[in-house]
């Protein structure tokens, strides 16, 4: 059985966000998106040809397209870890599984090495796969959190792993960029430099996060049990009132939250006005702006809830994140822009550092967390399936992506508003653990 507390484990888990992170800005936020929008509107010659492509006989919207393909991704994680996260029970080796998505993320990474805008099909799989390996790996690596750490702690730890992931994050980004705009390397080669970091750090993970979590191992059939551990779990949820409808609040906000992650960079290069070649160089600095105001932002909410309690705390970026959503509706210049970025990084940070650690916190006495985390990444990745959907078709039926915002206003509306149904004598406060 893991010892809870041990400072060397924690670290360890802690620095899979370091690892790991590096994904999510350079390729979903930074880099990548701006590579894709790039060479899916201009020719070989750098003329612009507009953003309609050709995708298996259809004609979309180049952002259109990569808002289904991330949805087909979320598609896929949904439902096949419900059944890893059985096969990981059963062999009571939640860190293959971990090490398995991660380096499928990574090599898929490095595969969009070879993005051919004329083989738009065959590109778009490693941009498929890089998703599911990422977000694969997160269902065992969240499964960890109840186990290494005390409940008083979650908040303290998931904000660590929150910003060293920023931070890590952030140094190979201004490497790449440095190499990038001052010697003019080719931006694919970041795409390399990625998967090397992911697979390299992580190996600090490994080497100290143990295997086993229990000296029992399930009995049931390892392909069915996550399945259904799922529904035990959803017909546990009925007697558990504070976290049944703190997940309902969590499964409709998570539709907005990760679609701005995902979306941001697409949004600001269509809709923002910059000057001559200023795109460039003005969504690199609303990314670092994002990043290193979001290392503040999670432990600045990690306190506050060590104040007011973590609901409220959510509650807060909640409804930051609602006026966020009508700024952005009205803006056109880049100091605007800026001025939004810097917003998201504050409450990015800590949403998803709360988030992971309130769900943690609120978990009843159980020994089978791979399938309450699980349970808990199903809904965040069906959230995020309509939240990149819908962003997408609006984009596709109203021919503008400005007007996808109204959607993300209402996911994260309706998620304050169903927070507030927390019971409120059952909430997370500072004093409970």
């Amino acid at each position: 059985m893991i010892q809870k507390g041990n400072k060397k484990i924690i670290n360890a888990w802690t620095f899979y966000d370091w690892a790991n992170s590096v994904y999510p800005l350079v390729i979903t936020t930074a880099i990548f998106p701006m590579f894709y929008e790039y060479q899916t509107s201009h020719d070989a010659s750098g003329n612009l040809t507009g953003d309609l492509v050709s995708f298996f006989g259809g004609s979309f919207r180049n952002t259109e397209l990569y808002s289904y393909v991330i949805s087909v991704s979320f598609i896929i994680v949904a439902i096949i870890s419900p059944l890893l996260s059985g096969v990981a029970d059963y062999s009571d080796n939640k860190k293959s599984f971990l090490k398995f998505f991660c380096y499928l993320g990574a090599i898929s990474c490095a595969s969009l090495f070879f993005f051919d805008v004329n083989h738009l099909e065959l590109s778009m799989v490693p941009v498929l796969l890089a998703s599911v390996g990422f977000w694969g790996s997160l269902v065992f690596y969240n499964a960890y959190l109840p186990e290494i750490a005390h409940a008083e702690d979650h908040d303290k730890i998931s904000a660590k792993g929150y910003s060293l992931g920023y931070v890590g994050s952030s140094i190979l980004l201004i490497l790449n960029l440095v190499a990038i705009m001052g010697f003019g390397m080719d931006a694919k080669y970041a795409f390399l430099t990625v998967a090397i970091w992911w697979i390299g750090f992580s190996q600090y993970t490994y080497a100290y996060l143990p295997n086993a979590s229990y000296s029992d191992k399930p009995k049931e059939n390892k392909f069915t049990k996550g399945f259904k551990e799922l529904k035990k779990v959803w017909a546990e949820l009925s007697e558990l009132t504070t976290l049944k409808r703190y997940l309902g609040s969590f499964f409709v906000y998570s539709m907005g939250v990760q679609t701005v992650m995902i979306m941001a960079t697409l949004f600001a290069a269509k809709e923002i006005n910059w000057e001559g070649d200023g795109a460039k160089t003005g969504l690199i600095v609303s990314v670092l702006i994002i990043q290193f105001i979001a290392i503040g932002g999670a432990y600045l909410f990690s306190w506050i809830s060590s104040k007011i309690g973590n609901i409220a705390s959510l509650s807060i970026t909640l409804f930051i994140w609602v006026v966020i959503c009508i700024g952005a509706y009205f803006i056109h210049e880049p100091v605007e822009f800026y001025v939004i970025a810097g917003s998201v990084g504050l409450v990015m940070g800590g949403i998803q550092s709360l988030s992971r650690s309130t769900y943690s916190k609120l978990l009843p006495e159980t020994k089978d967390h791979a399938s309450y985390f699980s349970f808990y990444d199903v809904l965040e990745k069906l959230g995020i399936v309509i939240g990149t959907f819908a962003y997408g078709f609006i984009e596709g039926w109203t021919g503008s992506m400005r007007n996808s915002i109204f959607a993300l206003g209402a996911f994260f509306i309706i998620g304050f508003i169903l927070l507030l149904r927390v019971p409120k004598n059952e909430q997370i406060s500072a004093k409970k653990s």
